[in-house]
Protein backbone atom coordinates (compact mmCIF):
# COMPACT_ATOMS: atom_id res chain seq x y z
CA UNK A 1 0.00 0.00 0.00
CA UNK A 2 1.30 3.52 -1.33
CA UNK A 3 1.92 5.70 1.81
CA UNK A 4 -0.34 8.85 1.56
CA UNK A 5 2.40 11.08 3.06
CA UNK A 6 4.80 11.18 -0.74
CA UNK A 7 3.61 13.60 -2.89
CA UNK A 8 2.75 11.76 -6.13
CA UNK A 9 4.73 13.06 -8.89
CA UNK A 10 4.98 11.21 -12.08
CA UNK A 11 8.66 10.43 -13.45
CA UNK A 12 10.00 12.00 -10.53
CA UNK A 13 13.35 10.11 -11.46
CA UNK A 14 13.66 12.02 -14.48
CA UNK A 15 15.99 15.16 -12.04
CA UNK A 16 16.38 13.65 -8.96
CA UNK A 17 19.08 13.27 -6.65
CA UNK A 18 19.70 9.53 -5.81
CA UNK A 19 21.53 8.07 -2.59
CA UNK A 20 23.23 4.90 -2.38
CA UNK A 21 23.01 3.09 1.15
CA UNK A 22 25.33 0.37 1.48
CA UNK A 23 23.39 -1.03 4.78
CA UNK A 24 26.53 -3.09 6.24
CA UNK A 25 28.84 0.43 6.60
CA UNK A 26 26.06 3.00 6.85
CA UNK A 27 24.75 3.06 10.53
CA UNK A 28 24.84 -0.03 12.88
CA UNK A 29 21.94 -0.03 15.57
CA UNK A 30 22.32 -2.87 17.84
CA UNK A 31 26.49 -2.69 18.48
CA UNK A 32 27.35 -5.68 16.66
CA UNK A 33 29.42 -3.94 14.57
CA UNK A 34 27.46 -4.39 11.01
CA UNK A 35 24.88 -1.81 9.68
CA UNK A 36 21.70 -2.66 9.54
CA UNK A 37 18.11 -1.15 8.57
CA UNK A 38 17.17 0.48 12.13
CA UNK A 39 20.72 2.19 11.94
CA UNK A 40 19.28 3.56 8.26
CA UNK A 41 16.05 4.69 10.11
CA UNK A 42 17.95 6.78 12.84
CA UNK A 43 20.07 8.34 9.88
CA UNK A 44 16.57 9.10 7.98
CA UNK A 45 16.77 12.87 8.78
CA UNK A 46 20.57 13.29 7.44
CA UNK A 47 19.52 12.21 4.27
CA UNK A 48 16.82 14.59 4.51
CA UNK A 49 18.64 17.84 5.22
CA UNK A 50 21.07 16.76 2.77
CA UNK A 51 18.53 17.58 0.25
CA UNK A 52 18.42 14.16 -2.15
CA UNK A 53 15.49 13.03 -3.56
CA UNK A 54 15.33 9.08 -3.74
CA UNK A 55 17.70 6.22 -1.15
CA UNK A 56 19.16 3.41 -2.95
CA UNK A 57 19.67 0.62 -0.87
CA UNK A 58 22.04 -2.18 -1.47
CA UNK A 59 21.06 -6.11 -0.60
CA UNK A 60 19.45 -6.43 2.52
CA UNK A 61 17.77 -9.85 1.68
CA UNK A 62 18.27 -13.01 3.61
CA UNK A 63 22.32 -14.44 2.27
CA UNK A 64 25.44 -15.78 3.44
CA UNK A 65 26.90 -12.27 2.29
CA UNK A 66 29.97 -13.79 0.45
CA UNK A 67 29.31 -11.34 -1.90
CA UNK A 68 28.11 -8.32 0.41
CA UNK A 69 24.47 -9.83 0.08
CA UNK A 70 24.54 -9.93 -3.78
CA UNK A 71 24.62 -13.95 -3.42
CA UNK A 72 21.40 -13.63 -2.44
CA UNK A 73 19.58 -16.91 -0.66
CA UNK A 74 16.10 -15.38 -0.37
CA UNK A 75 14.62 -12.30 -1.82
CA UNK A 76 11.66 -11.42 -0.44
CA UNK A 77 13.08 -11.90 3.34
CA UNK A 78 15.25 -9.35 5.19
CA UNK A 79 18.69 -11.43 6.39
CA UNK A 80 18.62 -11.02 10.59
CA UNK A 81 21.94 -9.16 10.01
CA UNK A 82 20.11 -6.37 8.38
CA UNK A 83 16.91 -6.87 11.34
CA UNK A 84 13.40 -8.01 10.29
CA UNK A 85 10.48 -7.83 7.63
CA UNK A 86 9.24 -4.99 9.70
CA UNK A 87 12.23 -2.84 9.99
CA UNK A 88 12.01 -2.73 6.14
CA UNK A 89 7.94 -1.73 6.49
CA UNK A 90 9.11 0.82 8.46
CA UNK A 91 12.08 2.26 7.10
CA UNK A 92 9.48 2.76 3.71
CA UNK A 93 6.99 4.10 5.90
CA UNK A 94 9.22 6.17 7.61
CA UNK A 95 11.40 8.04 4.27
CA UNK A 96 8.23 8.01 2.35
CA UNK A 97 6.83 10.42 5.74
CA UNK A 98 9.73 12.63 4.36
CA UNK A 99 8.61 12.40 1.29
CA UNK A 100 11.92 10.32 0.59
CA UNK A 101 11.66 7.59 -1.90
CA UNK A 102 12.94 4.12 -1.88
CA UNK A 103 14.71 2.28 -4.47
CA UNK A 104 15.79 -1.43 -3.28
CA UNK A 105 18.33 -3.97 -5.36
CA UNK A 106 17.10 -6.78 -7.53
CA UNK A 107 19.66 -9.30 -8.42
CA UNK A 108 18.12 -11.35 -11.11
CA UNK A 109 21.17 -13.10 -12.71
CA UNK A 110 22.41 -15.50 -9.92
CA UNK A 111 21.45 -16.76 -6.68
CA UNK A 112 23.38 -18.07 -3.63
CA UNK A 113 24.49 -21.49 -3.70
CA UNK A 114 22.71 -22.02 -0.22
CA UNK A 115 19.29 -20.75 -2.04
CA UNK A 116 16.62 -23.14 -2.03
CA UNK A 117 16.72 -23.91 -5.58
CA UNK A 118 20.25 -24.21 -5.21
CA UNK A 119 20.17 -27.48 -2.97
CA UNK A 120 17.32 -28.47 -4.38
CA UNK A 121 19.45 -28.74 -7.59
CA UNK A 122 22.53 -30.42 -5.63
CA UNK A 123 20.46 -33.28 -4.22
CA UNK A 124 18.49 -34.03 -8.06
CA UNK A 125 19.81 -35.46 -10.50
CA UNK A 126 21.18 -34.04 -14.34
CA UNK A 127 18.68 -33.42 -16.31
CA UNK A 128 16.32 -32.52 -14.03
CA UNK A 129 13.38 -29.65 -13.21
CA UNK A 130 15.84 -28.59 -10.40
CA UNK A 131 18.66 -28.12 -12.38
CA UNK A 132 17.18 -26.66 -15.30
CA UNK A 133 16.85 -23.58 -13.18
CA UNK A 134 20.28 -23.11 -13.68
CA UNK A 135 23.28 -23.44 -15.82
CA UNK A 136 24.33 -27.25 -15.06
CA UNK A 137 26.39 -29.07 -18.14
CA UNK A 138 28.70 -32.26 -18.42
CA UNK A 139 32.29 -31.31 -18.29
CA UNK A 140 34.56 -32.37 -21.51
CA UNK A 141 37.02 -34.68 -21.48
CA UNK A 142 37.42 -38.57 -21.18
CA UNK A 143 35.49 -38.17 -17.64
CA UNK A 144 33.99 -35.07 -17.51
CA UNK A 145 37.23 -33.25 -16.24
CA UNK A 146 37.07 -30.15 -18.05
CA UNK A 147 34.62 -27.26 -17.94
CA UNK A 148 31.98 -27.22 -20.43
CA UNK A 149 33.70 -23.66 -21.62
CA UNK A 150 36.60 -21.79 -20.83
CA UNK A 151 34.46 -18.69 -19.49
CA UNK A 152 36.56 -16.77 -16.87
CA UNK A 153 34.67 -15.16 -13.65
CA UNK A 154 34.71 -11.57 -13.34
CA UNK A 155 35.88 -12.13 -10.04
CA UNK A 156 39.39 -13.95 -11.34
CA UNK A 157 39.26 -17.75 -11.91
CA UNK A 158 37.34 -20.43 -13.97
CA UNK A 159 33.17 -19.40 -14.44
CA UNK A 160 32.25 -23.29 -13.54
CA UNK A 161 32.89 -25.16 -10.44
CA UNK A 162 31.63 -29.21 -10.53
CA UNK A 163 29.85 -30.57 -8.12
CA UNK A 164 30.19 -34.24 -5.95
CA UNK A 165 26.88 -36.10 -7.19
CA UNK A 166 24.66 -37.86 -4.79
CA UNK A 167 26.86 -41.14 -4.94
CA UNK A 168 29.80 -39.13 -3.94
CA UNK A 169 31.53 -38.94 -7.80
CA UNK A 170 32.73 -35.73 -9.61
CA UNK A 171 29.68 -34.64 -11.48
CA UNK A 172 28.69 -31.76 -13.69
CA UNK A 173 29.39 -28.39 -14.06
CA UNK A 174 28.04 -25.26 -13.25
CA UNK A 175 28.20 -21.58 -14.36
CA UNK A 176 28.72 -18.55 -12.05
CA UNK A 177 30.38 -15.29 -13.50
CA UNK A 178 30.59 -14.07 -10.34
CA UNK A 179 31.85 -16.05 -7.31
CA UNK A 180 31.31 -19.70 -7.01
CA UNK A 181 28.89 -19.20 -4.31
CA UNK A 182 26.86 -17.05 -6.94
CA UNK A 183 24.78 -19.52 -9.29
CA UNK A 184 23.93 -18.05 -12.79
CA UNK A 185 19.94 -18.98 -13.36
CA UNK A 186 18.79 -19.82 -16.69
CA UNK A 187 16.77 -17.40 -17.83
CA UNK A 188 14.89 -19.32 -20.42
CA UNK A 189 13.23 -21.48 -17.75
CA UNK A 190 9.88 -20.39 -17.09
CA UNK A 191 9.91 -20.82 -13.18
CA UNK A 192 13.00 -18.47 -12.85
CA UNK A 193 10.94 -15.53 -14.43
CA UNK A 194 7.87 -16.65 -12.82
CA UNK A 195 10.05 -16.02 -9.32
CA UNK A 196 11.34 -12.87 -10.16
CA UNK A 197 7.90 -11.36 -11.42
CA UNK A 198 6.96 -12.37 -8.06
CA UNK A 199 9.59 -10.73 -6.28
CA UNK A 200 8.59 -7.61 -8.05
CA UNK A 201 5.27 -7.48 -6.71
CA UNK A 202 5.81 -8.30 -3.53
CA UNK A 203 7.92 -5.23 -3.16
CA UNK A 204 6.17 -2.92 -4.99
CA UNK A 205 3.26 -3.74 -2.60
CA UNK A 206 5.24 -3.13 0.00
CA UNK A 207 5.44 0.93 -1.41
CA UNK A 208 8.88 0.54 -2.57
CA UNK A 209 9.26 3.53 -5.35
CA UNK A 210 11.86 1.39 -7.40
CA UNK A 211 14.32 -1.09 -8.23
CA UNK A 212 18.11 -1.12 -9.10
CA UNK A 213 18.96 -4.07 -11.34
CA UNK A 214 21.98 -5.57 -10.68
CA UNK A 215 23.98 -7.20 -13.82
CA UNK A 216 20.82 -5.85 -15.92
CA UNK A 217 22.75 -7.38 -19.29
CA UNK A 218 23.86 -10.47 -17.93
CA UNK A 219 20.34 -12.15 -17.96
CA UNK A 220 20.56 -14.48 -21.77
CA UNK A 221 23.50 -16.54 -22.35
CA UNK A 222 24.15 -17.68 -25.98
CA UNK A 223 26.46 -19.71 -27.15
CA UNK A 224 26.80 -21.71 -23.61
CA UNK A 225 28.85 -24.03 -25.03
CA UNK A 226 31.39 -22.25 -26.52
CA UNK A 227 34.76 -21.35 -26.21
CA UNK A 228 35.54 -17.53 -26.02
CA UNK A 229 38.99 -16.23 -28.31
CA UNK A 230 40.81 -14.62 -25.32
CA UNK A 231 38.94 -15.25 -21.82
CA UNK A 232 41.95 -13.69 -19.84
CA UNK A 233 41.51 -10.50 -21.76
CA UNK A 234 37.49 -10.27 -22.03
CA UNK A 235 38.11 -10.70 -17.93
CA UNK A 236 40.33 -7.77 -17.82
CA UNK A 237 38.56 -5.69 -19.98
CA UNK A 238 35.16 -6.75 -18.10
CA UNK A 239 37.22 -5.67 -14.70
CA UNK A 240 38.12 -2.42 -15.91
CA UNK A 241 42.14 -3.68 -15.49
CA UNK A 242 42.99 -2.95 -18.94
CA UNK A 243 46.19 -0.53 -18.37
CA UNK A 244 48.12 -2.44 -20.25
CA UNK A 245 45.52 -3.30 -23.19
CA UNK A 246 45.24 -0.84 -26.27
CA UNK A 247 42.07 0.95 -26.79
CA UNK A 248 41.14 -0.91 -29.73
CA UNK A 249 41.56 -4.19 -28.46
CA UNK A 250 39.23 -3.76 -25.37
CA UNK A 251 36.55 -2.23 -27.63
CA UNK A 252 36.81 -5.39 -30.20
CA UNK A 253 36.50 -7.75 -26.89
CA UNK A 254 33.70 -5.92 -25.47
CA UNK A 255 31.76 -5.51 -28.68
CA UNK A 256 30.66 -9.45 -28.83
CA UNK A 257 30.31 -10.62 -24.93
CA UNK A 258 28.46 -14.18 -24.91
CA UNK A 259 27.01 -13.94 -21.87
CA UNK A 260 26.45 -10.02 -21.91
CA UNK A 261 23.59 -7.62 -23.54
CA UNK A 262 22.09 -10.54 -25.35
CA UNK A 263 18.79 -10.04 -27.33
CA UNK A 264 16.99 -11.98 -24.94
CA UNK A 265 17.72 -9.72 -22.13
CA UNK A 266 14.95 -7.08 -23.48
CA UNK A 267 11.85 -9.39 -23.63
CA UNK A 268 12.87 -9.92 -20.20
CA UNK A 269 12.43 -6.31 -19.49
CA UNK A 270 9.44 -5.69 -21.41
CA UNK A 271 7.38 -8.04 -18.97
CA UNK A 272 8.73 -6.21 -16.29
CA UNK A 273 7.66 -2.89 -17.52
CA UNK A 274 4.06 -4.45 -17.74
CA UNK A 275 4.13 -5.00 -13.93
CA UNK A 276 5.82 -1.83 -12.89
CA UNK A 277 3.09 0.65 -15.04
CA UNK A 278 0.43 -1.37 -13.28
CA UNK A 279 1.48 0.00 -10.18
CA UNK A 280 1.06 3.29 -11.72
CA UNK A 281 3.42 6.29 -13.38
CA UNK A 282 5.74 6.91 -10.49
CA UNK A 283 7.60 3.37 -10.16
CA UNK A 284 10.83 3.33 -11.44
CA UNK A 285 13.79 1.00 -12.68
CA UNK A 286 17.14 1.70 -13.28
CA UNK A 287 19.94 -0.74 -15.36
CA UNK A 288 23.25 -1.60 -13.94
CA UNK A 289 24.40 -2.67 -17.70
CA UNK A 290 27.89 -2.06 -19.23
CA UNK A 291 27.54 -2.27 -22.83
CA UNK A 292 29.10 -1.31 -25.64
CA UNK A 293 29.31 0.36 -27.74
CA UNK A 294 27.51 2.61 -25.11
CA UNK A 295 24.80 3.47 -28.17
CA UNK A 296 23.26 -0.04 -27.09
CA UNK A 297 22.62 1.25 -23.80
CA UNK A 298 19.62 3.31 -25.16
CA UNK A 299 17.73 0.13 -26.03
CA UNK A 300 17.27 -0.85 -22.53
CA UNK A 301 15.08 2.36 -22.29
CA UNK A 302 13.25 2.52 -24.75
CA UNK A 303 9.28 3.54 -24.19
CA UNK A 304 8.16 0.38 -23.23
CA UNK A 305 11.40 -1.82 -21.25
CA UNK A 306 13.65 0.09 -18.20
CA UNK A 307 13.15 3.94 -17.07
CA UNK A 308 16.77 4.44 -16.63
CA UNK A 309 20.68 3.03 -16.96
CA UNK A 310 23.47 4.30 -15.40
CA UNK A 311 25.99 6.15 -17.23
CA UNK A 312 29.33 4.71 -16.27
CA UNK A 313 31.19 7.60 -18.03
CA UNK A 314 31.74 9.73 -15.10
CA UNK A 315 32.34 6.47 -13.04
CA UNK A 316 35.91 5.87 -15.15
CA UNK A 317 36.45 9.45 -16.30
CA UNK A 318 39.72 11.37 -15.77
CA UNK A 319 39.46 14.94 -14.89
CA UNK A 320 39.91 16.37 -18.20
CA UNK A 321 37.99 18.67 -20.17
CA UNK A 322 37.79 16.96 -23.74
CA UNK A 323 36.73 13.87 -22.06
CA UNK A 324 34.18 15.49 -19.78
CA UNK A 325 32.99 17.34 -23.24
CA UNK A 326 32.83 14.18 -25.22
CA UNK A 327 31.63 12.09 -22.61
CA UNK A 328 28.12 14.75 -22.00
CA UNK A 329 27.34 15.05 -25.51
CA UNK A 330 27.50 11.60 -26.34
CA UNK A 331 25.13 10.82 -23.09
CA UNK A 332 22.66 13.55 -23.84
CA UNK A 333 22.99 12.72 -27.55
CA UNK A 334 22.21 9.02 -27.49
CA UNK A 335 19.23 8.82 -24.16
CA UNK A 336 17.67 12.06 -26.46
CA UNK A 337 17.15 9.72 -28.92
CA UNK A 338 14.96 6.70 -27.12
CA UNK A 339 13.37 10.72 -24.57
CA UNK A 340 15.03 8.90 -22.03
CA UNK A 341 16.86 10.52 -19.29
CA UNK A 342 20.36 10.54 -18.75
CA UNK A 343 22.40 9.26 -15.55
CA UNK A 344 25.39 10.21 -13.96
CA UNK A 345 27.59 8.47 -11.23
CA UNK A 346 30.63 9.58 -9.64
CA UNK A 347 31.31 6.57 -7.29
CA UNK A 348 29.96 3.20 -6.18
CA UNK A 349 29.87 0.11 -3.93
CA UNK A 350 31.69 -1.67 -6.80
CA UNK A 351 34.27 1.15 -8.14
CA UNK A 352 36.99 3.30 -6.55
CA UNK A 353 36.04 6.53 -4.17
CA UNK A 354 35.71 9.41 -6.43
CA UNK A 355 38.55 11.36 -4.42
CA UNK A 356 41.10 8.13 -4.54
CA UNK A 357 40.05 8.08 -8.30
CA UNK A 358 41.25 11.76 -9.43
CA UNK A 359 44.68 11.01 -7.35
CA UNK A 360 43.81 11.27 -3.29
CA UNK A 361 45.38 13.74 -1.32
CA UNK A 362 44.03 17.46 -1.57
CA UNK A 363 45.03 17.66 -5.27
CA UNK A 364 42.24 14.83 -5.31
CA UNK A 365 39.65 16.10 -2.86
CA UNK A 366 39.65 19.72 -4.79
CA UNK A 367 39.80 18.04 -8.21
CA UNK A 368 36.52 15.99 -6.78
CA UNK A 369 35.15 18.89 -5.30
CA UNK A 370 35.25 20.84 -8.71
CA UNK A 371 33.61 16.90 -10.89
CA UNK A 372 30.75 16.69 -8.55
CA UNK A 373 29.57 20.49 -9.12
CA UNK A 374 30.10 19.79 -12.55
CA UNK A 375 28.02 16.75 -12.29
CA UNK A 376 25.36 18.60 -10.37
CA UNK A 377 24.74 20.93 -12.94
CA UNK A 378 23.75 18.88 -15.79
CA UNK A 379 20.64 17.96 -16.78
CA UNK A 380 19.10 14.28 -15.68
CA UNK A 381 19.98 12.37 -12.52
CA UNK A 382 22.27 12.06 -10.17
CA UNK A 383 23.73 9.03 -7.89
CA UNK A 384 25.77 10.08 -5.26
CA UNK A 385 27.58 7.16 -2.63
CA UNK A 386 27.40 6.87 0.67
CA UNK A 387 30.15 8.87 1.99
CA UNK A 388 30.59 10.76 -1.06
CA UNK A 389 29.57 13.95 0.37
CA UNK A 390 32.16 13.63 2.54
CA UNK A 391 35.29 13.75 0.28
CA UNK A 392 36.57 10.26 1.90
CA UNK A 393 38.93 8.23 0.12
CA UNK A 394 39.07 4.23 -0.09
CA UNK A 395 40.16 3.41 3.00
CA UNK A 396 43.83 1.54 3.48
CA UNK A 397 43.34 -1.80 4.74
CA UNK A 398 45.52 -4.61 5.70
CA UNK A 399 45.45 -7.80 3.61
CA UNK A 400 43.89 -9.81 7.03
CA UNK A 401 40.71 -7.80 6.99
CA UNK A 402 39.85 -7.84 3.44
CA UNK A 403 36.40 -9.81 2.66
CA UNK A 404 36.04 -9.05 -0.85
CA UNK A 405 36.02 -12.98 -3.12
CA UNK A 406 37.89 -10.59 -6.07
CA UNK A 407 40.60 -10.33 -3.72
CA UNK A 408 40.70 -14.33 -2.87
CA UNK A 409 39.85 -15.39 -6.38
CA UNK A 410 42.86 -13.38 -7.89
CA UNK A 411 44.82 -14.51 -4.83
CA UNK A 412 45.62 -11.25 -4.00
CA UNK A 413 46.52 -10.04 -7.05
CA UNK A 414 43.22 -7.31 -7.12
CA UNK A 415 42.88 -5.80 -3.64
CA UNK A 416 38.69 -6.20 -3.79
CA UNK A 417 36.60 -3.47 -3.04
CA UNK A 418 36.57 -3.31 0.35
CA UNK A 419 38.62 0.00 0.61
CA UNK A 420 35.03 1.64 -1.14
CA UNK A 421 33.22 -0.14 1.77
CA UNK A 422 34.70 0.85 4.73
CA UNK A 423 31.86 2.12 7.61
CA UNK A 424 30.81 6.11 7.65
CA UNK A 425 32.67 7.92 9.93
CA UNK A 426 29.43 10.13 11.87
CA UNK A 427 30.75 11.89 15.05
CA UNK A 428 33.84 11.33 17.69
CA UNK A 429 32.23 8.53 19.34
CA UNK A 430 34.08 5.11 20.02
CA UNK A 431 34.01 3.42 16.07
CA UNK A 432 33.50 6.83 14.91
CA UNK A 433 29.98 6.64 15.57
CA UNK A 434 28.99 3.70 13.16
CA UNK A 435 28.87 1.43 16.33
CA UNK A 436 29.36 0.88 19.72
CA UNK A 437 31.26 -2.08 19.28
CA UNK A 438 33.95 -3.17 16.58
CA UNK A 439 33.29 -2.24 13.23
CA UNK A 440 33.12 -5.15 10.21
CA UNK A 441 35.71 -3.18 8.59
CA UNK A 442 37.95 -1.03 10.22
CA UNK A 443 37.51 2.55 10.14
CA UNK A 444 41.01 4.62 10.03
CA UNK A 445 42.21 6.97 12.66
CA UNK A 446 42.57 9.65 9.72
CA UNK A 447 39.11 10.07 8.82
CA UNK A 448 38.68 12.06 12.30
CA UNK A 449 38.53 15.19 10.10
CA UNK A 450 36.26 13.56 7.77
CA UNK A 451 33.43 13.47 10.74
CA UNK A 452 29.71 14.22 10.14
CA UNK A 453 30.06 16.03 13.22
CA UNK A 454 32.95 18.13 11.97
CA UNK A 455 31.71 18.67 8.67
CA UNK A 456 28.46 19.78 9.33
CA UNK A 457 29.97 22.97 11.14
CA UNK A 458 32.12 23.85 8.65
CA UNK A 459 30.64 26.35 5.64
CA UNK A 460 33.50 25.22 3.49
CA UNK A 461 33.66 21.65 4.28
CA UNK A 462 32.84 18.58 1.36
CA UNK A 463 29.35 18.05 2.97
CA UNK A 464 28.38 21.65 3.18
CA UNK A 465 29.42 21.90 -0.85
CA UNK A 466 26.91 18.89 -1.84
CA UNK A 467 24.17 20.43 0.86
CA UNK A 468 24.18 23.51 -1.36
CA UNK A 469 24.62 22.43 -4.77
CA UNK A 470 21.75 19.93 -3.75
CA UNK A 471 19.42 22.61 -2.76
CA UNK A 472 20.20 25.26 -5.65
CA UNK A 473 19.95 21.98 -7.69
CA UNK A 474 16.51 21.58 -6.78
CA UNK A 475 15.12 25.08 -6.70
CA UNK A 476 17.46 27.08 -9.05
CA UNK A 477 14.75 27.32 -12.53
CA UNK A 478 17.56 26.19 -15.13
CA UNK A 479 18.52 23.00 -12.50
CA UNK A 480 15.41 22.17 -10.93
CA UNK A 481 13.17 19.34 -11.83
CA UNK A 482 11.39 19.29 -15.39
CA UNK A 483 9.67 17.41 -17.78
CA UNK A 484 12.62 17.75 -20.43
CA UNK A 485 12.26 14.77 -22.60
CA UNK A 486 14.76 16.19 -25.32
CA UNK A 487 17.61 16.85 -22.79
CA UNK A 488 20.79 16.97 -25.89
CA UNK A 489 19.54 20.99 -25.96
CA UNK A 490 19.52 21.06 -22.60
CA UNK A 491 22.80 22.91 -22.15
CA UNK A 492 24.43 25.13 -24.68
CA UNK A 493 28.70 25.09 -25.28
CA UNK A 494 30.41 28.42 -24.89
CA UNK A 495 33.10 29.32 -26.29
CA UNK A 496 36.31 28.39 -23.98
CA UNK A 497 40.08 27.88 -23.91
CA UNK A 498 41.79 24.85 -23.58
CA UNK A 499 41.08 22.90 -20.59
CA UNK A 500 38.39 24.85 -19.76
CA UNK A 501 34.59 24.20 -20.09
CA UNK A 502 31.57 26.69 -19.84
CA UNK A 503 28.25 25.88 -20.53
CA UNK A 504 24.72 27.88 -20.11
CA UNK A 505 21.15 26.78 -19.07
CA UNK A 506 18.34 28.37 -19.13
CA UNK A 507 17.50 30.50 -17.71
CA UNK A 508 20.41 32.28 -16.80
CA UNK A 509 22.90 29.55 -15.69
CA UNK A 510 26.23 29.32 -16.34
CA UNK A 511 29.03 26.73 -15.08
CA UNK A 512 32.73 27.51 -15.65
CA UNK A 513 35.34 24.20 -15.12
CA UNK A 514 39.11 24.51 -15.04
CA UNK A 515 40.35 21.40 -15.42
CA UNK A 516 44.26 22.63 -15.73
CA UNK A 517 46.35 23.39 -12.95
CA UNK A 518 46.52 26.97 -14.20
CA UNK A 519 43.86 30.00 -12.94
CA UNK A 520 42.13 31.46 -15.97
CA UNK A 521 40.46 34.83 -16.21
CA UNK A 522 37.30 35.06 -18.09
CA UNK A 523 34.75 38.11 -19.13
CA UNK A 524 31.11 37.22 -17.58
CA UNK A 525 28.70 39.20 -16.42
CA UNK A 526 26.37 37.97 -13.42
CA UNK A 527 26.81 37.00 -9.20
CA UNK A 528 29.12 34.02 -8.04
CA UNK A 529 26.28 31.27 -6.95
CA UNK A 530 28.44 28.59 -5.71
CA UNK A 531 31.78 27.55 -6.17
CA UNK A 532 33.91 24.74 -5.61
CA UNK A 533 36.93 26.08 -4.08
CA UNK A 534 36.74 29.53 -1.85
CA UNK A 535 39.58 31.50 -3.95
CA UNK A 536 36.76 31.88 -6.82
CA UNK A 537 35.85 35.18 -7.71
CA UNK A 538 34.05 36.99 -10.07
CA UNK A 539 34.21 41.22 -9.69
CA UNK A 540 33.57 43.64 -12.09
CA UNK A 541 32.80 41.17 -14.94
CA UNK A 542 36.05 39.31 -14.81
CA UNK A 543 35.64 35.61 -13.26
CA UNK A 544 39.03 34.00 -11.71
CA UNK A 545 38.47 30.90 -11.92
CA UNK A 546 41.73 29.03 -10.18
CA UNK A 547 42.79 25.45 -11.26
CA UNK A 548 40.71 22.54 -10.77
CA UNK A 549 37.72 24.51 -9.77
CA UNK A 550 34.23 24.72 -10.59
CA UNK A 551 31.81 27.68 -9.97
CA UNK A 552 28.11 27.88 -11.01
CA UNK A 553 27.07 31.48 -11.68
CA UNK A 554 23.51 33.65 -12.36
CA UNK A 555 24.54 35.11 -15.98
CA UNK A 556 22.72 38.86 -15.75
CA UNK A 557 22.10 37.88 -19.75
Amino acid sequence: MRESSIKQSTQWWRNAAIYQVYPRSFQDSNGDGEGDLRGVISRLDYLKELGIDAIWLSPFYRSPNNDGGYDVADPRDVDPRFGVMSDADELIHEAHARNLRIIVDIVPNHFSTEHVWFQEALSSEPGSAARARFHFYDGRGVSGEIPPNNWNSIFGGPAWTRIVEKDGKLGQWYLHLFDSTQADLNWKNAEVKQDFQKTLTFWLDKGVDGFRIDVAHGLAKEEILEDHHNPEGLTRALRLDVSDMPRNEREELLSDVPFFDREGVHEIYREWRQIFDRYGDDRMSVAEAWVHPSSRATRYVRHDELHQIFNFDFLIAEWNAVFLKSAIDKTLGEVSEVGAPPTWVLCNHDSPRLVSRLGGGELGARKARAMALLTHALPGGIYIYQGEELGLEDAPLPDSARQDPVFFRTKGKDKGRDGARVPLPWNREKSSGFTSGKSWLPIPDSWRDFLVEVQKNDDASYLTLYKQSLRIRSNHPALKPSDLHDVSEAIMWLPSSDGVLIFRREPNFVLVANTTDKTREIEISGDLLLASSNDVTLERGILRIPGNSTCWINASH
